[in-house]
């Protein structure tokens, strides 16, 4: 399986705010568009008014997992941006995992045989 590279900068993260698709859900919203490389691209925002440092790392971690999880599924060639959303503090792990895959569903980035 290929290496997935990690968005960093903050002009990569805006210039798919501004260029791509969104998918919302009630805990997080999914960023997306096409690249032309063969890997994915991936990167996790959480603002502080989710709250204090640790309560942002437990959510981000979350994600992180719920992604790594769920790569294999995904279709190649996409950059992908998850945002967290409030609810995303309280939500159960299965509730977040549930949102993610909806919203990759919705923004066409699994196979429709993986779909359920």
């Amino acid at each position: 399986m290929e290496h997935t590279e990690t968005i960093k900068k903050n002009y990569e993260f805006r210039r798919l705010y501004a260029k791509g698709k969104s998918a919302v859900t009630p805990t997080l919203v999914v960023y997306t568009r096409r690249i032309k490389t063969d890997g994915n691209r991936v990167g996790f925002t959480v603002t502080t008014r989710l709250g204090h440092a640790v309560t942002r790392n437990r959510v981000r971690r979350r994600l992180r997992e719920i992604y790594r999880l769920h790569e294999a599924e995904l279709r190649r060639g996409a950059e992908l941006v998850v945002v967290a959303r409030s609810r995303s503090v309280t939500a159960a792990y299965s509730e977040l995992e549930r949102d993610f895959l909806r919203a990759c569903r919705k923004l066409s980035l699994m196979p429709e045989d993986t779909a359920q």
